[in-house]
């Protein structure tokens, strides 16, 4: 597994972390896998070798655990759908939250690897997690009437 250099997603999220990003409470908020690749979230295939012994192990992420950082957590199976400014307010197809209050929140995406791998007449499978976070900043849209 050494030689998979498995690691966590890039997190992709509306609002972005940044200074300047602000998302707005209660308009829907897209989480996904910014530009999945083999060595964070796979399939990601590795023979090694040694005299004539072989093992064969490919890893894959099943799911993607969202900690909001409200005390929500949101589970997407598969890499998301990255968000569109032509999506414009729709809900995301397969990865969302909504928060209700405006604050600070980190937000932890941890992905849940399997790897299986067979060699010398056995075979099994290996949990493995990892972690990655983002910073967003919820605010509060305000409505003048007259």
């Amino acid at each position: 597994m050494t030689r998979m250099q498995l690691r966590a997603i890039d997190i992709g999220i509306v609002p972005e972390e940044g200074p300047d990003r602000v998302g707005i409470v209660g308009m829907p908020q897209w989480m996904w896998v910014n530009e999945p690749r083999p060595k964070s979230f796979g399939p990601i295939t590795r023979k090694a070798t040694a005299g004539s012994a072989s093992v064969t192990a490919t890893a894959k992420v099943d799911k993607v655990v969202w900690d909001m950082g409200d005390g929500t957590t949101v589970t997407c199976v598969g890499a998301g759908t990255p968000y569109e400014d032509r999506f414009d307010t729709a809900e995301s197809p397969d990865c969302g939250h909504r928060y209700t209050k405006q604050g600070e929140y980190e937000v932890t995406a941890t992905s849940y690897w399997t790897v299986q791998w067979e060699g010398m007449g056995q075979s099994g499978t290996i949990p493995l997690d990892f972690e990655a976070t983002a910073n967003i900043v919820m605010g509060e849209a305000q409505v003048i009437t007259q």
